[in-house]
């Protein structure tokens, strides 16, 4: 059987979380040439809750036997709002996250994603209040995280209440701690008409992580490589030009029920608009 090479890529498992366990979407993954991932935070998938101590152990072991990296978690923040007008739900939210970033503590896992938190669209709060509950999220994460050895990465999200890179960044900086990181989402930047080279710029020395799948500009979507419109000979320019060379996460939702081969299928287009697929 012949090996397949190692991708220079780090999958995100957003696919696998319904049906799949994250061992054996890694497992799954592996046979595609995958060896670092991003595992979604989901109940059935992987759940903090879920792991006592002996689970979490057992599972840092199986993980190391398969000499893979996990780079990051992630999560679809569905449940759960850092900027929800009621306290419990903050609360609520801020509790899911802790669980989360000390489960990647146990796990050894360098990164938490998060979104800003979303509002009410018809009838939202003063933005003044709606980045101080995020603050004060933050306030409570952020110290944790370093604690256990893991740092918070805020996401741009078209459908939060900072959906561009520059009201993040301008939220985060004012928050004023450098142990606060950024993840880039391509798609998501692409949906808010930004150019690649410009965000990467603004978010500076935060960046953490960049994620890629592909959307149009009427619904913000994760497709596989090639089912939008967005200009990847442009997109790798852009990335070429601010010398981003850290390996890039395809945070790509299948469109139909064979995961793996839409990944291999947004890799092999990937290659065509030059970009490197494969570790040298």
């Amino acid at each position: 059987m012949n090996t397949p090479p190692k991708l220079n890529f780090v999958a995100n498992t957003y696919s696998y979380t319904v049906n799949y366990s994250a061992l054996e979407a890694i497992d799954r993954l592996l046979r595609i040439g995958f060896s670092a991932f991003e595992l979604m935070m989901y109940p059935g998938h992987l759940w903090p809750n879920d792991l006592d101590g002996g689970a979490r152990r057992r599972l840092k072991q199986e993980i190391k036997n398969r000499g893979v990296a996990i780079r990051s978690f992630n999560q679809p923040n569905i449940d759960i709002n850092l900027a929800g007008a009621s306290p419990e739900m903050r609360k609520y939210s801020t509790d899911i996250i802790r669980s989360i970033l000390e489960l990647a503590g146990d796990l050894e896992v360098p990164g938490v994603v998060i979104g800003p938190g979303k509002i009410n669209s018809l009838m939202p709060i003063p933005r003044e209040r709606v980045i101080g509950y995020f603050n004060q999220a933050l306030e409570t994460l952020v110290p944790l995280a370093e604690s256990v050895g893991t740092r918070v990465l805020v996401e741009n999200m078209p459908f939060s209440f900072a959906p561009d890179i520059d009201s993040l960044m301008t939220m985060v900086d004012d928050f004023g701690d450098d142990r606060v990181g950024v993840v880039y989402d391509l798609a998501n930047g692409y949906f808010m008409k930004e150019r690649p080279r410009d965000a990467i710029i603004r978010a500076g020395k935060r960046l953490d992580i960049v994620h890629v799948s592909d959307t149009g500009l009427n619904v913000c979507m994760h497709d596989p490589i090639g089912h939008g419109t967005m200009d990847y000979v442009a997109i790798k320019a852009d990335l070429e030009e601010v010398e981003w060379t850290d390996p890039i996460v395809m945070e790509i939702i299948a469109v139909s029920d064979n995961p793996d081969l839409e990944l291999q299928d947004s890799i092999a287009r990937l290659g065509e608009f030059g970009w490197e697929t494969v570790r040298g």
